[in-house]
């Protein structure tokens, strides 16, 4: 790494393709530059729509289409989309469907009435999920669920039952190929799968777009398109606008009924939505595209805070751990990225370096020539191994940052033993001087912590569009500054933003016909088999 000349390593790329491991993607469309993917994922895409294709008319519905009529008809509360979605799962004879649900639909109640129709017909219902958060998220239909990631480590039927599970994967956007196919690889001969979730929100970091691949390659999926988060009728609008792809539309829906402030000095726009938010914080939520600035949104909001007295004006500095993010997981497995004092943790243990799973250590050195990293774990002792040997890792910073009692936290890990999951909110009640925090969340749930132990949290007023999907607020502050990356403000995060919101959402931009071009921008990962592919194998494997 870093050491080679770009004459090997072309030689070596053109050796790999000429062996077949890397292959050339046609692209349905012109662009510049060759596109590169390897035969293993072309052949995990092909496996997921080939399990989809087989699993086609091979079992029987739970109900008959009469029966899932009246099932849905007994829940009166429902609308018109979810019965029509409750009567096409519950009859469908496919293994593997879809739920294509827009943002603020309704999902919850209407896979609370699947749920219950598929247990009383014989069905151990399971859920799962990408994150910790919308794992929980499916307890509210009833659902015992966990992160799709946990299920993958574990037997081929958790239940142990031997009764045909239905498995919900709520947030399939941002599963990856590669758990999506070893889900599938697991269903037993009578195992179901629902994969829930919306192709317009975020998509996953991990390789490829089953979701929407599978969709695109002809699997059956219910569509829940009714919103009925949005209580306003122009804000609804603006919200189906961006779910149907008519971002530019949207935003000027937004404009014409004021909910769009133009402030081209950055630092004013800041001071305004600290102020705004300030002035009423109850249910409600900031949403910025990065975390730079999230970050500068945040101190402005707590200075806000502690000038109208709702935050204490007695600060504890505590050490709190921020993921180094811009790491991706090849670049952890190479010393030359690491710094020292970088905070290491391991999800899988070593017995070779003595390293415990669910363990930190704190990098003392590296040698990039050797591909050697030190570190020091947390019982002293050192440990000396090539990052290429230890994957799960998660690799972080250590900063300080000033809490108060009042203050508003995000939680930025996962802890089952506290029963937190991931971007979780809840505020701090108290702070005492050994560390100990006991905060609330939004249910009324309380809990208390030592901060010197569980250190991922972070101030929690604004929060990055990735982190807000699956969230809820009445009122919902969108910072949209047109200087960032192209990546990060876009059609998804101007859909995610803005439908957040149940009553109010003001976006607060530096220039609103450049932000009308950028929301209207389309990023969307590629997968290995284009749509051109797709079809042709979908027609192929009977899908199309």
């Amino acid at each position: 790494m870093g050491e080679l000349t770009y004459g090997p390593v072309r030689a070596n790329l053109n050796a790999r393709i000429a062996s077949g491991e890397f292959q050339t993607v046609e692209r349905p469309y012109s662009v510049p530059g060759r596109k590169l993917t390897t035969a293993h994922t072309i052949a995990a895409e092909r496996e997921i729509v080939r399990r989809v294709a087989e699993g086609r008319s091979q079992v029987d519905p739970i109900l008959s289409r009469q029966q899932a009529i009246a099932i849905a008809d007994e829940h009166a509360h429902l609308n018109r989309s979810q019965k029509r979605v409750v009567e096409e799962i519950l009859s469908s004879p496919d293994r593997i469907q879809g739920l294509q649900g827009f943002a603020g639909s309704g999902k919850t109640a209407s896979l609370f009435a699947i749920r219950r129709a598929a247990e009383e017909r014989g069905y151990t219902v399971c859920g799962f999920a990408p994150t910790s958060r919308a794992a929980r998220q499916l307890n509210d239909a009833g659902v015992t669920a966990e992160t799709l990631q946990r299920f993958l480590t574990h037997s081929v039927d958790p239940n142990g039952s031997g009764k045909p599970n239905f498995h919900f994967v709520d947030e399939s956007s941002l599963a990856s190929t590669h758990q999506v196919r070893e889900l599938l690889a697991r269903l037993g001969p009578n195992d179901r799968v629902l994969l829930i979730g919306d192709i317009r929100q975020h998509q996953g970091i991990e390789a490829g777009r089953p979701f929407e691949q599978l969709q695109q390659a002809g699997m059956r999926t219910a569509k829940l398109d009714e919103i009925v988060r949005q209580r306003e009728a122009s804000l609804k609008s603006a919200v189906e606008m961006f779910a149907h792809g008519k971002s530019a539309k949207a935003l000027v829906q937004l404009r014409e009924h004021e909910r769009v402030k133009v402030i081209p000095d950055r630092e004013e726009r800041i001071r305004t939505i600290a102020r705004i938010y300030a002035e009423s914080p109850a249910n409600t939520l900031i949403v910025s595209p990065d975390n730079a600035s999230r970050r500068e949104l945040n101190r402005a909001t707590r200075d806000e805070l502690k000038a109208n007295g709702s935050l204490s004006h007695q600060d504890h500095t505590l050490a709190i751990l921020t993921q180094r993010q811009e790491l991706t997981g090849a670049e952890r497995s190479w010393a030359i990225h690491y710094e020292p004092g970088d905070v290491v943790r391991y999800a899988r243990g070593s017995r070779a370096t003595g390293i415990e799973g669910g363990s930190y250590a704190v990098v003392t050195a590296i040698d990039p020539t050797r591909n050697q990293l030190s570190v020091q774990k947390g019982s002293g002792e050192l440990a000396t191994y090539d990052p290429r040997r230890l994957a799960g890792v998660s690799v972080y910073r250590e900063v300080m940052n000033d809490f108060a009692v009042g203050e508003r936290v995000q939680f930025t890990a996962p802890d089952k033993q506290l029963g937190v999951a991931n971007r979780d909110l809840a505020v701090i009640e108290s702070i005492v001087p050994d560390g100990r925090i006991t905060v609330r969340f939004d249910d009324n749930r309380q809990i208390e912590f030592n901060a010197a132990e569980h250190r991922h949290f972070d101030h929690g007023y604004a929060v990055t569009s990735h982190s807000a999907q699956g969230l809820t607020a009445e009122r919902v502050l969108v910072h949209a500054d047109t200087s960032v990356h192209p990546d990060l403000l876009n059609s998804r995060f101007g859909y995610v933003a803005v439908s957040r919101a149940s009553h109010e959402a003001t976006v607060f931009t530096d220039d609103f016909n450049r932000l009308a071009h950028q929301l209207g921008a389309e990023v969307t990962k590629t997968s290995a088999l284009e749509i051109t592919q797709h079809m042709s194998i979908g027609q192929e494997l009977g899908l199309g």
